[in-house]
């Protein structure tokens, strides 16, 4: 006897393409909230499943990168056969721009229950009113 999964008004083509086939870059998505505050801003990321230690934050080139690995804790061999895998095992990750004058001792980040934390403080960019350049588009 085989255990598949059944949903009410069981539809095919629905069943298909939810497939993680289909839809696997959602699978791979950092959920992300960004709040402006008078002094901050705050970067909440869903992270559930990952460990502390499996994340990554780093500040380069003005970009604050955020990236998780999770390893997969079951082999097929030892514990049995997957009969449906809908759980993301992987790496994922995500930057946000912060300006160049965000160094990474300026960003505070938290982690609990499954949701990273990170606060940025908003600092005075530098003003380029008169050099702004134009790229030029070619035929």
């Amino acid at each position: 006897m085989m255990m598949i999964p059944r949903r009410n008004n069981f539809d095919l083509w629905e069943e298909l393409f939810n497939d993680p086939f289909f839809n696997e870059h959602e699978s791979k998505v950092m959920r992300t909230d960004i709040v402006e505050q008078d002094k901050n801003y705050n970067i909440v990321i869903d992270l559930p499943g990952y460990n502390k230690e499996d994340i990554k934050i780093d500040v380069e080139n003005g970009y604050l990168n955020v990236s998780a690995k999770m390893n997969s804790s079951y082999e097929d061999k030892e514990d049995g056969k997957f009969v449906r895998r809908e759980r993301y095992f992987g790496e994922c990750s995500r930057s946000f721009y912060v300006g160049d004058e965000i160094e990474a001792e300026d960003i505070k980040a938290s982690f609990k229950n499954g949701t990273l934390q990170l606060e940025i403080p908003k600092k005075d960019m530098k003003e380029n009113k008169n050099n702004r350049k134009y790229i030029q588009i070619d035929d």
